[in-house]
């Protein structure tokens, strides 16, 4: 294969162009972040996210204020998740034996992921968290994740996640199940594990979401292949009865804590590359560069400068104000501009020139220009 790379089996019928020389690892994670998922290095071989730099391994240090994604290192697992294309043939490019994560949470995703490892059946109220099974039910041949996720479904009248074929679903090399699918919004679904953890949706069935990362369909581990498996390439919207069961079972955050807007897969990108993520910028920026990114839908008509005018003028207050850089504000703009009018630089150039300008005369906070 030297035009393409498949990011699937032989037999797929979806491709991930790579371009000459590229590895297939940098083609899952170029195709990982055209769909708007963050992705990061994962260890040659393991499921694992590759080791932090020396610094970051120093007692005490943690993620929070660390400067190594603003300096391009991969340092803090998903944390340093991207959808910046450059950063992306940086990493893989120069480590094509890197497997690729995906940042369930920046993604907007809930990935389902089943076990069927061989283990002894636990008691009862095990099963199925915060549901009793009679002394009457016979259990014989319950023995994994498919049978207790299974006889969830079938409780609530719904179709099992490991049966699921309106969704993207990936075998793991351990013979479980990945069940991808979109977050409804206005949720943030918290994994399973983590800080509060011991949550479970069923015994040997765990969820993948907010504080986690999942294995990207398509990387290799020492164990074998994350495969995907049927026809489907993407991830159908959560059921509603998957997500009373998530709320069940205790998923979402703790009452009182700021549920953030998500910003769309175009902007996105644009805002965690130039911001890092960061709150402020995220949800004073994001609406806006969504409305640029968007105009690329339709050749002419969209509104694309004024809307762009408007993006550069709120960017250049938040430049005033100490939020974003100056250089990032102007990268930010540029992608998203650039996104919408492919190939037209003189014309966005001069806007955003003119709106960073205006816009940096009145500061822009949280709270509204100063």
């Amino acid at each position: 294969m030297t035009d393409e790379l498949r990011v699937w089996r032989s037999d797929s019928p979806r491709l991930a162009p790579a371009g000459a020389g590229a590895s297939q690892s940098q083609a899952i994670a170029r195709w990982c972040a055209g769909h708007g998922w963050p992705v990061h290095p994962l260890a040659p071989g393991r499921k694992t996210p590759a080791g932090n730099c020396a610094a970051c391994r120093e007692p005490g240090h943690t993620y929070r204020g660390c400067r190594c994604p603003a300096a391009g290192r991969w340092c803090h697992g998903f944390r340093a998740a991207t959808l910046d294309f450059a950063r992306i043939e940086q990493w893989w490019g120069a480590h094509p034996e890197f497997g690729v994560g995906v940042a369930c949470g920046p993604a907007g995703l809930v990935v389902v992921d089943i076990d069927a490892h061989a283990r002894q059946l636990p008691g009862r109220d095990r099963l199925l968290p915060g549901i009793g099974i009679a002394d009457t039910v016979d259990l014989a041949g319950l023995a994994n994740g498919f049978h207790t996720v299974g006889v969830l479904a079938a409780l609530r009248g719904a179709v099992s996640p490991a049966e699921d074929e309106t969704t993207l679903r990936v075998r793991t090399p351990s013979g479980g199940l990945h069940v991808w699918y979109r977050a409804l919004l206005g949720h943030r679904w918290q994994c399973s594990s983590g800080s509060g953890g011991g949550r479970a949706l069923a015994w040997q069935v765990d969820v993948r979401a907010h504080g986690g990362y999942i294995v990207a369909p398509g990387t290799v581990t020492e164990a074998g292949r994350y495969e995907a498996v049927g026809t489907v390439r993407e991830p159908a919207p959560l059921p509603d009865w998957l997500a009373r069961e998530l709320e069940r079972t205790g998923h979402l955050p703790p009452a009182g804590l700021p549920t953030p807007r998500p910003v769309p897969p175009r902007a996105r990108q644009a805002v965690l590359a130039a911001a890092g993520g960061r709150g402020a910028v995220d949800r004073v920026l994001g609406a806006l560069l969504a409305e640029v990114a968007a105009c690329g839908a339709v050749a002419e008509g969209a509104g694309f400068t004024e809307k762009l005018n408007r993006a550069a003028y709120t960017a250049g207050g938040l430049v005033a104000a100490g939020l974003l850089g100056a250089d990032e504000a102007e990268q930010v703009l540029r992608d998203a501009a650039e996104r919408a009018r492919p190939g037209q630089e003189r014309r966005y150039d001069a806007v955003i020139r003119s709106g960073l300008g205006a816009g940096r005369a009145r500061p822009l906070s949280p709270g509204g220009r100063r």
